[in-house]
């Protein structure tokens, strides 16, 4: 009951905020009338990325690896910060409304049809489908559906795949992208209460009813497991892997990623985008309280006798490998009351939703826009643009219910999405970087730099397994291998083939760019949270009996340090104009 009730009243609020828009027009469907404050920017930010994919595959990575996989929330924060003040002033003053139509501006049309050609990929591919299989095993395991129909577990997961599908395609098919943004911001205050509740219910079990003594318990027992950093050699994220692979797969994801950058499109300006990009980097912080810190407490529980969790099974096969994927949705049946649990997955459900209909609402804008509009009909009217697009959205909702399922034969959830994405995440950030960088960089330079980074990340991963023969790397070292190596063939080709004139960008006036007077303030505060985290979970702060106060605050001077250096490099370089 407090499930169908808390999804009706999302429904009903979104519906009710947004049957009087006008959503026949481009600027009304796909950007919701350009007037989307700070708050529901924030909120549609968070949600849109916190899915069940994070809370299963992030929790689960937690759960075999320890802390040090927080790297892919904590990082965001700090790229947050560049889209904040690098990206989006550049994106609202050209007035655009997809990541393509950016890439044309600055390299010419025909990376617009190729851009759009590998977004499409992505969402589709690495994405979509994810999010589907995700959401289906964790609500299929919150829920027992299994048990309560008498199905089996794969015969389970089809059947929600399709539910998910269904639902959020309504969403994002007739509600444009205001529906999608406003559902995503009650949904977002539900998950952040119920995703709080559960490791602090699970923290007081482990603690025999005591929080603290459950967080003493994560100090002091295998204590490494709670270091931010990963210093072990084999550690699921190595602190090497954290700069050069990690910071550069969120600077796509965040900066350059049209499924997220789309709310801040809609922003009514510059000031109120600047609020609800940063207030989002605010909410990853706090978000590992959810996102990492149970699939600690599932591990200490299991180790304990006080949880249960399946073995993984492979073609009908019971191994001797945990199923983890598993960990984080038994935690929370297990944990919270069952009235709670209603109220828990209809805000995960929306947190599905929101990813899902997100996704599927950006396909839908890059079709429409960049591939009807610009190849097939540059004729078409705002309504037969829009008709084109949910046409789209309900064909690509088709394909993903169909590919969802197969996910359940991969090792790790979350590293195989991210590996996937990682293919075509780097080249396209690395091509529009080079666009905001370098003034005279030619459209060649992209397109060489965009093949040579697909073509050398698969070959170098999925066919030579991060072995170059002379040295073998972990993949998130490739990712920032890839990216320098990029960055020097489009260098080599802008001094060999310069533009003859420098390209200027130009000011649309759609959008007031005055930025937020507190924004900097904002952001050096999000630095010296994410410098704090990583120094208080240190050996150096509370993982470690020789820690002290004194280290942690020379240790987060020195880092504080470091991040205001590469920001006056950063200034310099862009001022030289080159």
């Amino acid at each position: 009951m407090s499930f169908v009730f808390f999804t009706a009243l999302v429904a009903v609020i979104s519906y009710i905020k947004t049957r009087k828009d006008n959503l026949s027009t481009e600027n009304g469907y796909f950007l919701a009338g350009r007037s989307l404050p700070w708050y529901v920017i924030a909120g549609s930010l968070f949600l849109t990325n916190i899915s069940a994919e994070q809370l299963t595959g992030l929790n689960a990575n937690a759960f075999a690896n320890g802390a040090n996989v927080m790297a892919w929330e904590t990082t965001s924060a700090l790229t947050l910060i560049v889209l904040a003040f690098v990206f989006l002033p550049r994106y609202l003053r050209s007035g655009i409304t997809t990541v393509p139509q950016f890439l044309e501006l600055r390299y010419g049309k025909r990376m617009r049809v190729v851009s759009s050609a590998i977004f499409i990929y992505a969402i589709v591919i690495g994405f979509l489908p994810f999010v589907l299989y995700a959401g289906a095993i964790t609500l299929g395991k919150l829920f027992n559906i299994s048990q309560l129909f008498g199905t089996s577990d794969e015969l389970t997961t089809w059947i929600m795949v399709i539910v998910i599908g269904v639902i959020g395609g309504i969403y994002a098919v007739f509600g444009g992208l205001k529906a999608v943004a406003i559902s995503d911001t009650i949904n977002g205050v539900g998950l952040l209460i119920a995703g709080m509740l559960v490791p602090a219910i699970a923290l007081s079990q482990l603690g025999s009813g005591s929080l603290m003594d459950g967080f003493s318990i994560l100090l002091t027992d295998t204590p490494q497991r709670m270091q931010a950093a990963g210093l072990t050699e084999h550690a699921n994220i190595p602190w090497h892997g954290l700069i050069s692979g990690v910071i550069i797969i969120n600077l796509f994801y965040w900066c350059t990623n049209q499924a997220i950058v789309q709310r801040a499109f809609a922003a009514k300006n510059l000031a109120e985008g600047q609020k609800g990009v940063l207030a989002a980097g605010a909410l990853k912080i706090v978000g590992i309280l959810m996102l990492v810190l149970p699939g600690i407490i599932a591990w200490h529980l299991y180790q304990r006798g006080m949880l249960t969790i399946p073995f993984k099974v492979v073609d009908g096969v019971t191994t001797s490998v945990l199923n983890s994927d598993m960990s984080y949705p038994i935690l929370v049946r297990e944990v919270l009351p069952t009235w709670l649990t209603g109220f828990f997955g209809a805000a995960l459900f929306g947190a599905v939703l929101s990813s899902f209909n997100s996704g599927v609402n950006s396909l839908s804008t890059i079709i429409s826009l960049d591939i009807y509009k610009q190849l097939i009909k540059p004729t078409a009217t705002d309504i037969e643009t829009v008709r084109i697009g949910r046409l789209f959205g309900i064909a690509t909702i088709v394909v993903c219910i169909v590919i969802a399922p197969f996910i359940a034969t991969s090792d790790s959830l979350y590293t195989l999405m991210r590996t996937i994405m990682a293919v075509i995440n780097v080249p396209i950030f690395a091509v529009i970087l080079m666009g905001v960088l370098s003034k005279r960089a030619p459209a060649m330079a992209g397109y060489i730099g965009l093949v040579f980074g697909m073509v050398f990340f698969y070959v170098a991963h999925f066919v030579l397994h991060d072995d170059l023969g002379f040295i073998k790397l972990h993949w998130l070292n490739l990712v920032g291998l890839n990216l320098l190596l990029m960055l020097l063939i489009m260098t080599i080709v802008r001094y060999l083939k310069p533009m003859d004139t420098p390209y200027v960008q130009k000011d649309s006036k759609r959008v007031d760019i005055t930025g937020w007077k507190h924004g900097k303030l904002a952001g050096w505060l999000l630095v010296l949270a994410f410098v704090l985290l990583y120094t208080v979970f240190s050996p150096l702060g509370l993982t470690s009996p020789t820690g002290s106060l004194l280290s942690v605050l020379i240790a987060t001077a020195i880092g504080l340090g470091i991040m205001y250096g590469l920001y006056k490099l950063y200034r310099v370089f862009v001022a030289s104009g080159k």
